[in-house]
C-alpha cells in the first residue's frame, strides 16, 4: 500500500510541474490553484508512504516518476522537443525507477 501512495505522489507531482508551467509565474488564477492542490496532494502521500518505506528509494522513485511523467505530458501536450536520446533517457529513469522499488523494504 505504501508503494501504491508514492505512484500516485509520482502521478501529482506530474500534475503540479505541469500547473506551475501553465502558471506563468503563479499569474493565472487556475493553473496556480491546480499546481497547489498537485503539490499538497503530491507531498501529503508521500509523507503518509514514508511512515512505511525507506527514504531513498521511496524518494527516488517519486521524483522519478514525477520527472517522467513531466517529460513525456511535455512531448505529448506542450510541443517540447522529441528526440531519440530523450526518449531514452526517460526510459532508463523508468527502468531506474522499477530496479529501486523492486530493492525498497517497508519497515
Amino acid at each position: 500500500m505504501a508503494w501504491l501512495l508514492v505512484v500516485v505522489a509520482g502521478f501529482l507531482e506530474t500534475g503540479f510541474a505541469v500547473c506551475l508551467k501553465l502558471s506563468h509565474g503563479f499569474t493565472r488564477l487556475w493553473p496556480t490553484v491546480a499546481f497547489c492542490a498537485f503539490a499538497l496532494g503530491s507531498f501529503g502521500l508521500l509523507t503518509l508512504s514514508l511512515k512505511k518505506l525507506d527514504v531513498g528509494p521511496a524518494y527516488a522513485v517519486w521524483t522519478g516518476i514525477g520527472a517522467a511523467g513531466t517529460a513525456i505530458y511535455g512531448m505529448i501536450f506542450l510541443d517540447d522537443l522529441v528526440s531519440m536520446l530523450k526518449i531514452v533517457s526517460i526510459s532508463l529513469v523508468i527502468i531506474g525507477v522499477i530496479g529501486l522499488q523492486l530493492s525498497g523494504s517497508a519497515h
